[in-house]
């Protein structure tokens, strides 16, 4: 088939890449987002799939919005028979939905219907699910409802973060969406509907999401760390400003600190939670590179009895 890729971020080149490499299928055209800041500079960058198109020398679309006429124009005289999605950013009108003849095939990273939306993998972490996976289905114009494809399972591993997580699925999932191509075209591969029940929405994190809350169990504070790595990033406060965890760890022995409260010795820095101690294992100041927390806290010199959080 003749396919036109859209795609943003980094976990989007693995499938770029996988369906460049299939003797199956033509990638004409790759879609992503515009240029945005970057950096101490603020200079733009093109996206990573706008890169590795460029590479590959495929041309690249960068709509502000995929409903601009002149964006649509151009998808017509492409004429794709397809169009794999793989977290492009951006919604579909109708305009360009009717496009291909066999629609936009979107790669998820969950077992839809769990987890429609914006941070599937992010979500799947933080709830303690102990399976996850990615999905292909057809788009249609609600959030992720659309018609399934092909599921893959992955384990969450219990050190896992939303990267670590992430990582594999795009990976894993570069295969999926190859395969779900080859069944479209050779006609073997049939859409099944979603059920009714199960639907779980995740939504994007934010900064506020993120915010660490020691009267929450140490479970919870350790998934809460491990779901925003490495965005956007679990922080709490300490003397007034910022401090980001990066890497936790909940200490099962430990159960004799109140909520926030603090705890340095040598080489160890410990936190009380609602329930046992969480230790903490890497941290980054404000306006500071990340660090060990022992060596966060000897430079800080933690008071006795000092505390995490508002």
């Amino acid at each position: 088939m003749k396919l036109v890729f859209a795609g943003t971020p980094e976990v989007a080149v693995p499938a770029l890449d996988a369906l460049i490499a299939s003797d199956r299928h033509e990638v004409a055209a790759v879609v992503t987002r515009p240029d945005a800041p970057a950096g101490r500079g603020r200079r733009l960058v093109a996206s990573p799939v706008a890169e590795r198109a460029e590479e590959a020398g495929i041309e690249v679309l960068k709509p502000v919005r995929p409903r601009e006429a002149d964006f649509l124009a151009r998808l017509r005289e492409i004429g794709p028979d397809c169009c794999p999605v793989v977290a492009y950013g951006a919604l579909l009108p109708k305009t360009a939905l009717d496009v291909p003849a066999r629609g936009w095939v979107n790669l998820h990273f969950s077992l839809l219907p769990a987890w429609r939306g914006a941070a599937p993998v992010q979500h799947a972490i933080m709830a303690g699910d102990e399976v996850t996976g990615a999905s292909t289905f057809l788009i249609e114009e609600g959030l992720d409802s659309g018609p399934v494809y092909g599921v893959l399972t992955e384990e969450v591993r219990p050190t896992d973060t939303s990267g670590d997580l992430l990582t594999r699925l795009a990976f894993a999932g570069a295969g999926l969406l190859v395969a779900t191509m080859d069944g479209i075209e050779d006609g073997t591969l049939h859409a099944v509907p979603q059920p009714a029940d199960g639907v779980t929405l995740a939504p994007k994190i934010t900064v506020e999401d993120a915010q660490l809350q020691w009267s929450a169990p140490a479970l919870r504070v350790d998934r809460v760390v491990r779901g925003c790595t490495p965005a956007p990033g679990a922080w709490t406060l300490f003397r007034g400003e910022r401090l980001k965890l990066i890497q936790a760890a909940p200490v099962l022995d430990r159960a004799d600190l109140a909520p926030g409260e603090l705890s340095a010795a040598k080489n160890n820095v410990y936190v009380g939670t609602g329930s046992h101690a969480v230790e903490l294992l890497w941290v980054q100041p404000q306006g500071k590179k990340p660090m060990r927390a022992a060596d966060w806290a000897r430079g800080v010199r933690i008071v006795h009895g000092e505390l995490l959080g508002s």
